[in-house]
């Protein structure tokens, strides 16, 4: 039972991974948010936590299974996470406005 959650764990990170790498471009960030760009500290900050999300989908594949069978699964799960995020970007972009909750409008920041 530990094995399917772990993996769906997984799936969920890597899209979150995806979800955040694309926020840090200007284009994205403005189809989710409709505020101005964020601030170069945020874009490296939601690129850092992007890569970060994708190599701990990595970790949860190889604790599931062996290395071979496990990058398998991550390659998929790779796939399937670009396509939903690219597809969420496509039809409904303020989806992922919630994946950068923390971080304030444009109006409101005092940088």
């Amino acid at each position: 039972m530990r094995d399917p959650l772990l993996l769906a764990a997984g799936l969920l990170i890597c899209i979150a991974g995806f979800a955040w790498l694309a926020l840090a471009m200007d284009v994205h960030w403005q189809q989710v948010r409709a505020d101005a760009s964020p601030a170069r500290s945020t874009k490296r900050s939601l690129r850092i936590l992007g890569g970060v999300a994708i190599a701990v989908s990595l970790w949860l594949c190889l604790a599931v299974d062996h290395a071979t069978m496990a990058s398998l699964v991550w390659f998929m799960t790779l796939t399937a996470s670009a396509l939903t995020v690219a597809f969420t970007l496509t039809w409904r972009p303020r989806l992922l406005g919630p994946l950068v909750f923390w971080i304030r409008p444009a109006a409101q920041r005092l940088d």
